[in-house]
């Protein structure tokens, strides 16, 4: 008789495990989002902005991984809000830039210190030098998909 090979088991898979984990923490921070006017693709988008350069429309929406076509209605909406200005690349009439605001750049920051707040305690249990490992993994393992992916 054969010894069950326990590494086999698919539920130890990557996705197995993280997707559950990411869908879990995607709803555990829209409540945080809309506290702060904004759904998960505008925070996605703003967070973008904060790390970057001043892009194109294009540009973000290839940074974000979001459509160019719907990229243009969470625009719509942050400019109304006042967490975006957008305005033509004076090289190219064609391309409209987007830049964040500083009313924008507050409203990320504080959405992003919620967030931390709610990992914080969801890994109150896991000892600090083990959370420390999942960290540095997670990051590494996102800078491998990002290499992969041509992004960040």
């Amino acid at each position: 008789m054969a010894v069950a090979d326990l590494s086999a088991d698919p539920s130890r898979e990557l996705a197995a495990q993280i997707v559950p984990l990411g869908r879990a923490l995607i709803l555990a921070e829209m409540p945080l989002l809309q506290a702060n006017g904004l759904g998960m693709w505008d925070y996605i988008v703003l967070a973008a902005l904060r790390r970057s350069a001043v892009p194109t429309q294009l540009e973000l929406a290839r940074l974000t991984g979001r459509d160019k076509t719907r990229i243009i209605s969470n625009l719509d909406d942050l400019e109304r809000a006042g967490f975006v200005s957008r305005a033509r690349d004076s090289a190219d009439r064609r391309a409209t830039r987007v830049e964040i605001t500083a009313t924008g750049t507050d409203v990320v920051r504080s959405c992003h210190t919620a967030i931390v707040a709610m990992e914080d305690e969801l890994l109150v249990g896991v000892p600090d030098l083990d959370r420390q490992a999942f960290l540095r993994v997670l990051d590494a393992l996102t800078g491998q998909v990002d290499q992969i992916n041509g992004s960040r």
